[in-house]
């Protein structure tokens, strides 16, 4: 059976998008639940024996630097969520080059190996960056997994490419893994990650993921540290985007250990070694 992809993207509970969110210059001042929050999803994957990708936000890494450190050394893929967490489409290219190239040499330096990937916050590359793909790779990346191909609050490329496939840009390629969506009535939709993953019922989301796994295509799977930490500080918000942020926090971790137990795991750049060569442009 085709592999599914597991990844988390170690941010705070403050971490959470277009809610009048804390600055990032008052990020230390906030209490902080990601270190024990990620040692916990780590001692859930070495129960499960996978070994998944772990997008740091480089302000995480550079505060919490032996989150990084333990990563690696339990096996784990080390990649990049950018260090600010700024919606692609809010930066300059050259602000996003920055701020990409900035988080994969602290992660390099931290883990002491080589950081191929990247997802942007937010999953905010639209129509209007067209220059994020050749921009990644000048930062130095391999893969990206920041495509959302439907429609999505803050960003959303709507495409039919729903597979991993090559970019090709004028600096290099560039292999895009899409968030992964499938066909509902007709809609591409996700049931695969954060708030998606919350909502939907467990025995809908493992149906989805093999009806895309028999399709053969790798099912990406996306958590973070928050999501099984139910009773951590919440942000205030309107109703709509606290029931988007919030809905079923005590489901998750739940729904976590079935899929690691129901389908064969592996990272991303486990996913490029042995199968990196069937993906076209």
């Amino acid at each position: 059976m085709m592999p599914a992809i597991f990844s988390v993207d170690v941010e705070d509970w403050f971490h959470i998008l277009d809610v009048g969110a804390p600055a990032l210059e008052d990020w230390g001042r906030l209490p902080s639940r990601v270190e024990a929050n990620f040692r916990r999803l780590l001692d859930l994957l070495a129960e499960a024996g996978v070994e998944v990708t772990c997008f740091f936000l480089g302000w995480v890494a550079e505060r919490f630097p032996a989150l990084v450190r333990e990563a690696a050394a339990r096996g784990h893929e080390v990649a990049s969520h950018g260090y600010g967490h700024r919606l692609v489409y809010d930066q300059s290219p050259d602000e996003f080059y920055e701020d990409a190239r900035r988080a994969r040499l602290l992660l390099e330096d931290l883990s002491g190996r080589p950081v191929q990937g990247y997802r942007g916050a937010g999953f905010s590359v639209t129509q209007d960056t067209p220059w994020f793909f050749e921009k990644l790779v000048q930062a130095g990346y391999v893969y990206d997994s920041t495509v959302f191909p439907a429609a999505r609050g803050h960003g959303g490329l709507r495409q039919d490419r729903y597979g991993p496939y090559q970019v090709r840009t004028p600096v290099g390629p560039l292999v895009e893994f899409p968030i992964t969506v499938t066909a509902v009535g007709g809609r591409p939709m996700c049931f695969f990650g954060g708030g998606y993953l919350r909502l939907f019922p467990y025995v809908l989301v493992r149906r989805l993921t093999r009806r895309v796994l028999n399709e053969g295509r790798p099912v990406v799977f996306y958590a973070h540290p928050r999501e099984i930490d139910p009773d951590h500080p919440r942000l205030p918000m309107n109703l709509k985007r606290r029931f988007k942020s919030y809905v079923g926090l005590r489901t998750m971790e739940g729904k976590i250990r079935r899929l690691l137990r129901d389908f064969p795991i592996t990272s991303f750049a486990s996913f490029l070694a042995d199968f990196g060569a069937s993906i076209k442009d």
